[in-house]
């Protein structure tokens, strides 16, 4: 009995020093995230257009993605994303992405990814948190600039625009293939309990404090874009 007690005592301790360092862990993506994004939007001739950022209903943002292999290219990160709602933008939802393409990639990179999920068939998919890039949800290459293109079909046909930056250069990323899950650990880490990605991102949950600079840097976007035109 009393090897149990302390077996169980020692499981305790290492599961709330689990908790801790995942938060932690979590806590630290949400602040890189806004980062991430607060750098691209104050870049004076590179980034994502005001147009885009005006319709967009959701933005997601994969602070340093590894992307790299030989032959053979391989994705995998972690990300945040928040959606627009009647009374702002919702509280963080956490996902994960993984996936490959074809071609010669030589070494490992990481890569800053930013998703702009256009219309509702694209939020209906971040909601239910399983689905493939291009296969199950249209993805394109996003423009970039300060205004976009009125003579390109970016804004209606499709779903997710999608951008990277890697070596402090910006441009538009075709990602096809991609598979995006909702990341369990984190939304635990977050919140404390199981809560779903819909009841998230419709704004039912309330943002942790954690979530702020991440949520700012969304909020003020926009504003960015425009002030550096």
């Amino acid at each position: 009995m009393k090897k149990l007690m302390t077996f169980v005592a020692l499981l305790s301790v290492t599961s709330i020093a689990w908790a801790g360092s995942n938060r932690e862990a979590t806590n630290d993506r949400l602040d890189h995230a806004g980062r991430v994004l607060h750098e691209i939007m104050s870049a004076p001739d590179k980034g994502i257009p005001e147009e885009v950022l005006e319709h967009a209903k959701c933005i997601a943002v994969v602070p340093h993605m590894l992307k790299g292999g030989f032959v053979f290219g391989a994705e995998n990160g972690r990300g945040v994303a928040t959606c627009r709602t009647p009374n702002g933008w919702s509280a963080p939802a956490f996902f994960t992405i993984t996936g490959g393409s074809w071609g010669l990639q030589i070494g490992i990179e990481g890569v800053d990814l930013v998703m702009i999920i256009q219309n509702e068939n694209g939020m209906k998919h971040l909601i239910n948190s399983n689905f493939e890039l291009g296969g199950d949800a249209s993805a394109a290459a996003g423009p970039v600039g300060r205004h976009a293109s009125a003579d390109t079909d970016w804004k209606l046909n499709t779903e997710v625009l999608t951008y990277s930056r890697a070596n402090g250069l910006f441009a538009g990323l075709t990602l096809t293939g991609a598979a995006i899950r909702r990341d369990d650990d984190s939304t635990e880490a977050t919140y404390g309990h199981d809560v779903s990605t819909r009841h998230i991102l419709d704004g039912g949950q309330a943002a942790p404090a954690s979530a702020h600079s991440f949520l700012d840097a969304v909020m003020n976007a926009k504003a960015q874009a425009i002030a550096s035109n």
